[in-house]
């Protein structure tokens, strides 16, 4: 069976502006991040874990240790604070 996500959309077009991409300056330590978790971690033990189709698809593993290795890599360390650095700004 395979294996349900809700989609990792990173580059996501939008009206205006184009990308959420373009919000975030090239160089900047959350590109790093993305790119070191997906290309460099093997993340295949945490994917192999998710066989149940019962309810809502759960966000992709590889975009939540991208967001926690970031969140941390910034001091912020707290999940409800993770939680409202994702609503406030843009660099997560």
């Amino acid at each position: 069976m395979m294996k349900s996500f809700r989609p990792w959309k990173v580059n996501e077009a939008w009206l205006l502006p184009p990308s959420v991409q373009e919000f975030v300056p090239e160089g900047h330590p959350a590109h790093l991040v993305r790119d070191i978790v997906a290309e460099e971690l093997d993340l295949s033990a945490i994917l192999s874990t998710f066989d149940e189709p019962r309810g809502y698809p759960p966000y992709h593993p590889t975009m939540m240790v991208a967001l926690l290795l970031y969140a941390y890599s910034r001091g912020v360390y707290s999940s409800r604070r993770i939680a409202r650095a994702c609503e406030e700004r843009l660099d997560f």
